[in-house]
């Protein structure tokens, strides 16, 4: 399998957060704009949350979110990538992850239900772990 396989799920995660961003300012700037909220009175995040709906700022704990276990999967998908170790398993892997972390950001940017959230948060970060414990196994053995 070519080792540039692994770059396609990797782009996706990047796509997925350019969405979640874009999202994110589209409802605040048309709530602020709707309720008139002047933008110096939401320059720290302490302040955005007090005057913008729970709601609207869903997809900004999303963005948050995106910087947290997946910056793993980016370090990860290189370290297989640079050292030539992708194979068919660690690309659907790949591919498994990023379609639970697309499912997790469209349950928390809309509806928010938590236990929905954190089962696919779960399932994403079970398939994160399999592959990071892969990739150390490869590298020991």
């Amino acid at each position: 399998m070519e080792a540039s396989a692994i770059l396609a799920p990797f782009l996706g995660m990047m796509v997925l957060t350019l969405v979640v961003w874009v999202v994110m300012y589209v409802r605040r700037i048309r709530y602020m704009l709707s309720a008139r909220v002047h933008p110096q009175k939401v320059r720290t995040p302490d302040k955005v949350d007090a005057l913008i709906p729970e709601q609207i700022n869903y997809p900004a704990h999303n963005l948050k979110n995106l910087f947290e276990l997946p910056v793993l999967f980016y370090a990860l998908c290189l370290y297989l990538y640079a050292t030539g170790s992708v194979d068919l398993t660690h690309v659907v892997t790949a591919w498994v992850f990023v379609g639970f972390r697309v499912l997790h950001s469209a349950v928390q940017c809309t509806t928010n239900h938590v236990m929905t959230r954190f089962r696919l948060y779960m399932l994403a970060s079970l398939a994160l772990w399999f592959m990071l414990g892969r990739a150390v196994l490869a590298a020991l053995g």
